[in-house]
């Protein structure tokens, strides 16, 4: 893991403007469980301490959360990312678009993406309900992110809170839980800080190899785009 003193790598370019005002928009349903998280048994941070490949990495970590878990190899991550010239940085949409067309190739199977639609990130039912379906890619920007994540040394169990508006996106991350932070909390194990309100909503975010919480607002503070895949994970036979 890169050292904490030291910028972790980030890579994701804002999708063209024109794709997101094209794209089939997520419909939230009428209802969701209170509740929902992904939460893998097995990670990695698939080169993205030392790479710019966050977007193909956050594709890695939406196949951990199929049922069963998928994992996908740090080799097959970088074959991918390399061979379509994304490991130092690519939009959102154009590796969600080849992820649909041909994804991960590994152990006599290509994992593949659903059709991608666009997630109103600013309407906590929206992003609730895309949740509920799957992990939610999100486009962010991450100078304070960063610094949230280095307070556990980029391990699970961070926190995200506060963060003030800041629209330079260059990271990919995934929404991958939602609920009350004292019931995210109690999932990952860890503490609520004492200057946070345990009864507020938050999201669960995998990024750089770890899990951690961030509040609504900062959530809608740092996010330029989101998307939603459907199905997240296509199995074929390779």
């Amino acid at each position: 893991m890169a050292n904490t003193k030291s910028k972790m790598m980030r890579g994701a370019k804002p999708s063209p403007r024109h794709e997101l005002a094209a794209a089939v928009p997520h419909v939230a349903l009428p209802k969701v469980p209170p509740t929902q998280l992904y939460f893998p048994k097995k990670l990695s941070v698939w080169h993205n301490d030392t790479h710019g490949d966050c977007v193909t990495a956050e594709e890695a970590f939406a196949k951990a959360c199929h049922h069963p878990e998928i994992f996908i190899t740090d080799a097959d991550v970088q074959a991918w990312a390399t061979e379509h010239g994304w490991f130092e940085g690519a939009t959102l949409i154009e590796v969600l678009k080849a992820m649909q067309q041909r994804g991960f190739v590994q152990s006599g199977h290509v994992y593949d993406d659903g059709a991608a639609q666009a997630v109103n990130w600013m309407d906590d039912a929206t992003v609730r309900s895309a949740i509920y379906h799957g992990p939610v890619k999100i486009g962010v920007a991450a100078d304070q992110l960063e610094s949230a994540c280095q307070a556990t040394n980029f391990k699970t169990g961070w926190f995200a809170t506060g963060f003030q508006p800041d629209d330079n996106e260059d990271h990919c991350v995934s929404l991958c839980g939602y609920g009350t932070i004292a019931w995210l909390a109690e999932q990952l194990k860890v503490a609520v800080p004492s200057n946070v309100s345990p009864a507020s909503a938050g999201y669960a975010v995998f990024t750089w190899g770890s899990i951690g919480i961030m509040d609504v607002a900062s959530m809608r503070a740092i996010t330029s785009e989101a998307w939603l895949r459907v199905p997240t994970t296509v199995v074929a036979a390779g």
